[in-house]
Formats: C-alpha cells, sequence, structure tokens
C-alpha cells in the first residue's frame, strides 16, 4: 500500500526492498541505510506504541514505512521526508484518518519500567518473507 500510495502521489517507486524487524531503542521508528535494499523496523516500539486498534496500530506502521521508502527513493532531507508523508497520508486516507494524524505527531508510548533499563539485547534482526508481494495489506 505504501508503494501505490507514492506511485500515485509522486509518480515514484522502487522495487525490491526488504523488510527486517529487530529490537532497536525507542526513539528510532524505524531506519533506512542509504545505498541498502532494507528497512528495519522497530518491533520494540510497535508492542508499546498505544493506540486503541488495529486500524490504529496499522496506521501508525504505514506512517513508518512510508517514511522510509521515501528514503529508500534518495529523498534524504528530513524536513522534506515528513512533508512528503503528511501529504501523501492525507491524500490517501483523508485528513481525519489515523494515518494523517500520526504522521504529523506520532503516537505516545506505554512504557513498563522493565523497558527503561538498558537490555544490552543484539537487535536480532528477523526479515519478513515476501514484503514486497502486492496481494498483502499492511493497513485496514
Amino acid at each position: 500500500m505504501v508503494k501505490r500510495a507514492v506511485k500515485q502521489n509522486i509518480g515514484r517507486e522502487r522495487a525490491g526492498l526488504m523488510l527486517y524487524l529487530g529490537n532497536l531503542p525507542l526513539h528510532v521508528g524505524a531506519f533506512y541505510g542509504v545505498g541498502s535494499n532494507g528497512i528495519v523496523l522497530n518491533k520494540r516500539l510497535i508492542r508499546l506504541v498505544a493506540v486503541n486498534s488495529a486500524t490504529e496500530l496499522n496506521s501508525y506502521i504505514f506512517v513508518l514505512l512510508l517514511h522510509e521508502y521515501l528514503h529508500s527513493l534518495g529523498y534524504l532531507n528530513e524536513q522534506h521526508v515528513r512533508s512528503l508523508v503528511q501529504e501523501i497520508s492525507r491524500k490517501t486516507f483523508g485528513a481525519d484518518h489515523p494515518a494523517t494524524k500520526f504522521a504529523t505527531a506520532p503516537p505516545s508510548l506505554k512504557i513498563p519500567p522493565s523497558e527503561l533499563q538498558p537490555s544490552g539485547q543484539d537487535i536480532e534482526l528477523e526479515l519478513i518473507k515476501d514484503f514486497e508481494r502486492s496481494n498483502l495489506s499492511y493497513i485496514n
């Protein structure tokens, strides 16, 4: 859905991306390594995000993936990417949709005290198979 929204709104697309899940620091939602073909989504953050429904969770994931997908297309200026995420979300879903709201202000986190302590855990990336299959929907 991210690829379709970007193609419809700015006319660009890219193939061959892979998605990984990893336990990253809570201040990192996701990242794309410039020149790579992988986006890493913070599964720890996703687990702790304070949302009220699957639609809100999927909307937040959409915003994170959209942001990193735009980086993969060569948009590297953070302010410009944030503006594009807001614009594409609004044009795709409308002004009142959770994705559009999260593009402006991310949801808060429910952080138990155990998550505040450094864990020393390795990131342990998990590859999501069939990430680019067009028949999969990542938002309702």
